[in-house]
Parts: C-alpha cells; structure tokens; sequence
C-alpha cells in the first residue's frame, strides 16, 4: 500500500501553537487528515499550496508595497471553509477563506478584499490588538474563524476543549471586529492603493453587492465577514462613487491574472468539491486549460489513475515548464506507489520554481521514500533551502530529521526534532530533543544556541502553564 504524501494541496489542521500537517511519512507514519469517497482530506483547517499561495502573493504584493509594507513578513493563511471571510490578524496574518475564491469571479474581486484589508494594516486598526492577537495562536484564531471549536484538532487527532476556545473565541470576536468607521477608512485607503496600482475598485464594490444580498438573512446564516466587517449603505455608495470617477476604474485584468485566477478556483474545486460537482461545472466538453486540471485532480482523488495522468500528462505536452503541474502528476505517481516515476517530475517542479518551499518539500519526501543513499544528501539541501524560506514549516523540520539521523548527523538530527515539536506546540518533547542537541553539537556552535534558545523558551513556557 503506497505511503501518503501530501498532495500539492494541503490539508493543515491547527494544532499547539501553529498549523501543523498530518500525514503519513515514510519513516514516522503520523494520521492523515480525514478522506471522504473522493479520496481528499475534507477536515477544517488550513490549507497549503504553493500555487495557490503564489497566486495570492501576486495579487497582494503591489497592493502592499503601495501601502509601504514589506511583503516578505506578511503570511498567507488558506482556510478551508465555504464561508466568505478574509481578515487580518496580529503579527500581518492574512487568512483568506477558500469560500471567498471560490466564489469569487474575477482576480479584481479578490484584489479588492485584499486592498480592503491592507488598508485596516495600513491605517493601525491593529494596533488595540496587535499584542492580544500575536500571543493568540493559529488555533484559537481559526477556531473563531471556523464558527465552531469542534473543528479543531490537535496534533494527536483529540478534539481540542471546547471550553478554551469558547473562551478564547469570545475574545478574538471582539477583537477582530472593526467599527464602522474603521471599515470606511480601509474602504478609503484600499482604494487609494488600488488607484496607486492602477487596479479597478469595482472588483470591491461587486464584493460589497454580493454581501448586501446577506444582509437580510438571520445572523446564523450569515457569511462571518459580515460579523467583523460591519457593512452599511454609506460605505457601498462611497465605493460606487469612487468607481465612477477614478480614472483606474477603466483598467481590466490583465490576462495572466484572469488564468492565475482560472487555475486557482479550478484547483480548489478540484481538491474540495464532491467529485460529481468537480465534473458538472467542468464538463468533458469544456476543453480549457482550467477545466482539464479540475478533472485531473478529480480523477486523481477518485482514484483513477490512467485518466488523471491522461490530463495531466495533456496539459504538460503543451506546458512543459510549469511547475504546478509537474507537481502535481509527482503526487498522483507517488500516492500510487510509482516512487521512482514520482523523482522526476518533482525534480522537474522544484527546478522550475526554485522558491516553493513546499515543492523542495515534497521533493525531499520522495528522494527518502527511495532508500538511495545517494540522495539522501539531495533531500537535505532540499529542506535546508526550505525551512530557509518557510521556518514554520513542521514537514521540513520533521523530514530534514529523517535526513539527518540517516546521515548520521544525530545531533542535527535532534535540533531538527526540537524545531518540528515546538511547531506542534509539544513542550516535553521541544525540551528532551533540544537537551539532546545541545550535547552532541559543538558547544557556542550556531546549532547549540539555537538548541539552548528552544529549550530555555520551552522550559519557560513549561513553567509558566
């Protein structure tokens, strides 16, 4: 039976004192996240993707760097729910629902939220909770974000207490609440971004319309951002005349933002709808480069092998350089135990986008899975590179100890374990393996501090709990 690895598509379900993934690996098998008929992890929580991640990067850093902010410190937060909601939280957070781009018709509508809660950064809205919200963790966030403390796991699969995040749920709803003059303000200065970028507001006051349909449901039924994000008459006239007269309300997507776009609601529906939905809106008549990948990844999570690879293989005959696809056709090849078949489209995937750390990622689980003693110093580069760029990473940390041990670079190998288990909120064992680092490296080295660093903070947050 093959091993499980995540697909490019991510399930993270939050857990200690951030997200964390479960999954099987080779060498530690851990519980993957919940599988539905259609073979796709359907528990709540984050998700991640490197494309997708990608995509939302380019729409939100000129919006970001007109704002004066450095987009490199900014983390991209997925949540998988149907709701509409997208708001940023302490320490420049921004989680986005799935439901939001699902539903979304065009790169500018998504734009237009971002520009929207770029502008509550941008005017200090944070500020009251700035402190409150950097100390809530990942969990309690989305716990709120969720509507229910139910759906969050933690590392160990028990459901988190509900008592806790009733509380802390109550908390994080006052606080990221808005008043509705904060909210006019970051209409106002989301739309001078936009006009900064030279992007339309109109994608923001089409999201606004979509809301005022809610209005008239019962709270119940709400989407939560209406909760946080009180809507009024005044701010959607204020926006449609803004439209009216700003001379970028004239400026249209540009067609690799309207594919990027394309490609992004057609994976997240791929991934997160019922199969049956997956080819009812992309139908075997729809020849489009979205449509094909939708049913790949349908065919995939079927499983049926040969027709996913049939589409897949058909996007990479006419894209051969795209790394998102070789990505995905590693995974089906991988999850189907074709290990060896899975090397090269991966290598292929991480050449093509050096800076997807989730890529290297994946990259390094199959060069392990292989046993090749040749590639065992491959995959630790990978992940070297990867927890570089993405430190919060728990998969990198927990495969680069895999490496290691097998490198028999066991003190390494430890600190690697002490960073994955402060990842996943796990105090004891942060503090036995950063005790165990710090007697096997070099004492003064950088990977010693960094070991007494992890277990002096561990030990702390031992006592202080």
């Amino acid at each position: 039976m093959p091993l499980l690895l995540r697909s490019p598509f991510r399930q993270v379900l939050c857990a200690g004192l951030v997200a964390t993934v479960l999954i099987a690996s080779p060498a530690s098998p851990r519980p993957a996240a919940a599988q539905d008929s259609g073979g796709v992890g359907t528990g709540v929580g984050l998700i991640r993707d490197a494309e997708i991640e990608s995509t939302i990067r380019t729409f939100a850093t000129p919006l970001w760097r007109a704002a004066g902010l450095d987009a490199s410190f900014i983390q991209i937060n997925l949540v998988n729910s149907s709701q509409i909601n997208a708001f940023v939280a302490g320490g420049q957070r921004l989680f986005i629902n799935t439901g939001l781009l699902t539903r979304s018709q065009s790169p500018n509508q998504v734009i237009g939220v971002i520009a929207h809660e770029t502008g509550h950064i941008a005017g200090g809205h944070l500020a009251r909770s700035q402190e409150a919200l950097e100390n809530a963790t990942t969990q309690s966030i989305i716990g709120y974000v969720l509507g229910t403390a139910g759906a969050v796991l933690s590392r160990s699969g028990a459901v988190a207490s509900a008592a806790v995040l009733g509380t802390q749920s109550m908390a994080l709803r006052s606080l990221l609440a808005y008043s509705v003059g904060q909210e006019a303000r970051a209409d106002q200065a989301g739309m001078t971004f936009l006009d900064e970028t030279n992007q339309s507001s109109r994608g923001l006051l089409e999201f606004f319309q979509v809301l005022e349909k809610q209005e008239v449901l019962l709270p119940a039924r709400q989407d939560p951002y209406l909760r946080t994000h009180p809507l009024t008459t005044e701010r959607v006239d204020t926006v449609r005349a803004h439209v009216e007269k700003s001379p970028a309300s004239k400026s249209q997507d540009s067609p690799e933002l309207v594919m990027m776009h394309h490609r992004m609601v057609a994976k997240l529906v791929g991934f997160l709808a019922p199969i049956a939905d997956v080819m009812k809106r992309y139908p075997l008549t729809d020849q489009s480069l979205p449509a094909h990948y939708a049913r790949a990844i349908a065919y995939y999570r079927k499983p049926d092998l040969p027709k996913a690879l049939e589409e897949i293989n058909g996007l990479l005959k006419d894209h051969p350089d795209d790394p998102y696809f070789n990505e995905l056709k590693g995974q089906m090849l991988f999850e189907n135990g074709k290990v060896k078949e899975a090397l090269l489209p991966y290598q292929t995937a991480a050449k093509l986008a050096p800076q997807a750390s989730l890529i290297r990622v994946s990259l390094a689980q199959v060069q392990l899975e292989m046993n090749d003693p040749s590639l065992v110093k491959p995959a630790i580069a990978a992940l070297k590179d990867a927890v570089r760029t993405d430190p919060d990473n728990s998969d990198a940390w927990h495969f680069l100890a895999i490496a290691q041990g097998r490198d028999n670079d066991i003190g390494n190998a430890a600190l690697a374990l002490a960073e994955e288990a402060v990842l996943a909120g796990d105090i004891r064992t942060a503090i036995q393996q950063a005790s165990r680092a710090t007697q096997l490296l070099p004492r003064g080295s950088p990977g010693w501090l960094r070991a007494d660093d992890i277990s002096r903070d561990a030990k702390a947050t031992r006592n202080r709990s």
